[in-house]
């Protein structure tokens, strides 16, 4: 199996070569499109696992490529085959993928060069990990661990198969993004010791559904996965994002994409300390994680602070048409999802997915005015590009794992301390373990993994 995959990289690594337009080394492109003209039988092939999130979007994305096809169709809710099938095919002229509840049946197809994980946030590492022992390369949705000690292991996986890991943290492929992250480190915006990381929106809290069956076709045990055993519940498969044996809440979900942009173009990786506090302050309901937190993290000569709010419909996230626009940005006090990088020289707003940056000065006693600007697209082409070009040259993506399993670190230690009612974590950086906190190293990693769906120690 090992010698036929190695021979199928060398082979798409020979179709480069021979004009596929992948430049050795160019990863930040402006126009995602170099490789779109690949030969059919120079294609990358691909499977997609789940498609009723982030999957829908993505699996279409890759289809719509040239030299990419969506193979298989992997979920647990075969429910979902037809309309999935159905949009995939548009994609790529007509080929239909198979659809298969059991993504491992993807995994043992040797023609399958790579898996697309969209899964649930508890399946993250587990599909990953799996597929990279089975010698596929992985694209896989933040966060990307549903805790600190799994995260570990998917970087550990991936070195071990030398597996192409991409993340879909997809600011860093964004060209506006990079140039945010130059202007820091030219000073342009002088001595930095302060940003502001926001996540405000509206997500109200929900009933719990009685326990019952599984739809037909809903393959509940493998949707539940390692999480402890529990019979069926409709709330949880709708709620997920807010129950702790699934996901860490918003500030994993959503904010992870700013907050893993926040630190990249700031150029941190561990914090010193961690402190977070909050809770769900509207009970009445299912969910579990907060729906008001703050989290402070610190560095030698810089904090960074993050601040949540689940009940402010007035908060906006970036608009698509700003998104896609050359010259819109959003307005800043009112965009849901904005970084503010307080510098000596100026504030910098930095927004994800498009949003674009804006820096703000105040010269003599004038009303502040916008000194430098560069507006972006979203970069959801850009990254999948990215990825593709790394499957070929074998070169890390943007965004590897490793550095997407550093940024959700940021998110499980605040949350650790969070639901220790605040307590203040030292981190080691060599061992990413919490200091002198064996109460908060109960959280660092699930304490058991619902058989069969167990990492190893030993991946």
């Amino acid at each position: 199996m090992t010698t036929i995959i190695i021979n199928r990289r060398e082979l798409l690594a020979g179709a480069r070569k021979a004009g596929l337009g992948l430049a050795a080394g160019v990863t930040l492109l402006e126009h995602a499109a170099s490789v779109r003209g690949a030969p059919a039988n120079e294609k990358i092939v691909m499977a997609v696992v789940g498609v009723r999130g982030r999957g829908s979007s993505l699996a279409p994305g890759f289809a719509s490529r040239a030299d990419c096809e969506i193979a298989y169709v992997c979920d647990v809710d075969s429910r979902l085959f037809g309309p999935a099938a159905k949009l995939i095919a548009a994609a790529q002229h007509g080929r239909a993928p198979r659809c298969v509840q059991d993504f491992r049946k993807a995994l043992d197809d040797k023609s399958v060069d790579a898996m697309i994980v969209a899964t649930p946030d508890h399946w993250h590492v587990p599909a990953a990990v799996w597929s990279c022992q089975a010698g596929k390369d992985v694209y896989v949705e933040k966060p990307v661990s549903h805790n600190c000690w799994e995260g570990r292991k998917l970087v550990e996986a991936a070195r071990k198969y030398r597996r192409i890991v991409q993340v879909g943290t997809q600011n860093r492929s964004a060209p506006y993004a990079r140039a945010a992250k130059e202007y820091i480190e030219q000073g342009k915006l002088g001595r930095i010791h302060f940003c502001r990381i926001s996540n405000q929106k509206e997500w109200g809290n929900y009933p719990l559904a009685p326990d019952g069956d599984p739809p037909a076709g809903f393959d509940w045990d493998m949707w539940n996965g390692p999480a402890p055993e529990h019979r069926y519940n409709r709330t949880y498969v709708d709620g997920w994002h807010h129950l702790w044996q699934y996901s860490g809440g918003d500030i994993a979900n959503d904010a992870s994409h700013q907050i893993d942009l926040a630190r990249w173009v700031l150029g941190v990786d561990y914090p010193k300390t961690v402190y977070s506090v909050g809770g769900r302050f509207d009970s009445r309901g299912a969910a579990e994680t907060p729906d008001t937190q703050t989290a402070v993290w610190e560095f030698p000569g810089l904090i960074v602070n993050f601040e949540l709010a689940l009940y402010t419909p007035y908060m906006l996230k970036i608009a698509p048409v700003v998104r896609q626009s050359d010259t819109l940005y959003p307005y800043w006090p009112q965009c849901a999802t904005r970084i503010e990088i307080y510098g000596s020289e100026g504030l910098m707003c930095l927004g994800r997915h498009g949003g674009g940056w804006q820096v703000f000065i105040r010269p003599k006693l004038r009303e502040g005015v916008v000194k430098d600007q560069r507006k972006g697209k979203f970069p959801d082409p850009e990254h999948q590009e990215n990825f593709a070009q790394c499957i070929r040259s074998r070169q890390r993506p943007n965004a590897d794992v490793e550095e997407g399993h550093r940024s959700a670190l940021w998110t499980h230690y605040a949350n650790i301390s969070c639901r220790l009612g605040g307590q203040k974590l030292v981190i080691d950086p060599k061992t990413e373990q919490i200091v002198g906190n064996p109460e908060a190293m109960q959280l660092f990693k699930r304490q058991t993994y619902r058989k069969p769906w167990v990492i190893a120690d030993e991946v």
